[in-house]
């Protein structure tokens, strides 16, 4: 069935919720409304305001009633409307949620999933654009995806859901409706932590995840018009992290182009390059290149076309790589 990225978003819910009757949705207008997004419509005329919880506008509640219901043997998948409200969970999620596994040595497990629309692109205010995924891959406990397409939507959902830890997942807005595509209708799963190689290509490696994903391959296209072979990885989970499947494909090419939606400072690029240089470092035959966000704060609309990565600077970073 064709699916745009909510579409899937929506369907993995309900066939979770269909199969497993401990899968509840909880967050700020899942219910009635549908949610922000319409990523819930229809769920709770489906399995009813027991299951489909409605909550006060209150992101740490939020996340300490999806903690406490995971905790009861529940697998709660709790909303944050935006992820620029999910601060004012980070007590909870972090001296909590992330640790109680390992703080009652494994007498509770917290299979809970947060998820987080993200991301710039769509011209909202800043609060609803943030892209700051590193701050929570370096939370300890806690798991961290993001889908770059409908099909990967679902089947990385279904996993989640189904995980035994606290995952945070992260979804695109930019790429909410931006396509569709073939998708299952019944459950599916994608592991965590296996990155996917889009394109193979002998020249250059170039590792994205997310809303960047239909940016790196407008770009890659233009670089293969002119000769340019492309590796194309999709991270889909940033933690767990996949560094071996880019490993392998920078010892191949030589060559590296990161792309991150996120500011350039301590971002997940700075890491990737990091574990490049420590386990591929002789294979390198030019610099890793970022192509990454401003050190600023997401720009209000009229700015965000100054702000936001384009495919041409994704694509003149393959070229000054291949050409280095």
């Amino acid at each position: 069935m064709m699916m745009n990225m909510v579409q899937a978003i929506n369907s993995a819910l309900a066939v979770e919720m269909e199969a497993d009757g401990s899968v509840v949705v909880l967050g700020e207008d899942v219910g009635a409304v549908g949610g922000v997004f319409r990523a819930t419509d229809g769920l709770m005329k489906r399995f009813g305001s027991e299951r489909v919880i409605d909550t006060p506008l209150a992101e740490s509640l939020i996340a300490g009633m999806a903690t406490g219901m995971a905790m009861a043997g529940l697998r709660p998948v709790a909303e944050i409307q935006f992820m620029g409200f999910s601060y004012l969970a980070l007590n909870m999620i972090i001296s909590h949620t992330a640790r109680m596994r390992n703080r009652s040595r494994g007498t509770y497990t917290v299979p809970m999933v947060m998820r987080m629309p993200y991301g710039a692109g769509v011209k909202a205010l800043e609060h609803h654009s943030e892209s700051t995924e590193s701050m929570f891959v370096q939370i300890p406990g806690i798991k961290l995806v993001v889908p770059s397409t409908p099909r990967e939507a679902k089947g990385l959902l279904i996993s989640s859901i189904r995980d035994p830890d606290p995952v945070i997942f992260l979804e695109p807005t930019r790429s909410y409706r931006l396509f569709k595509e073939e998708v299952e209708e019944g459950a599916f799963t994608i592991p965590l932590g296996e990155a996917r190689t889009v394109r193979e290509g002998d020249d250059v490696t170039v590792v994205c995840w997310g809303a960047m994903m239909p940016l790196t391959m407008e770009a890659v296209d233009a670089a293969e018009g002119e000769g340019i072979s492309c590796d194309v990885i999709d991270l889909r989970t940033l933690s767990p992290m996949d560094p071996d499947a880019v490993i392998r494909s920078v010892r191949r090419t030589g060559r590296v182009v990161i792309v991150q939606e996120a500011p350039m400072t301590c971002g997940l690029a700075a890491e990737i390059i990091a574990r490049i240089n420590k386990k591929a470092f002789l294979s390198l035959e030019a610099p890793p290149e970022r192509v990454t966000a401003p050190d600023i704060t997401v720009p209000l609309p009229q700015g965000e076309n100054h702000y936001y990565i384009s495919p041409d600077r994704i694509y003149h970073a393959i070229r000054r790589t291949a050409s280095f």
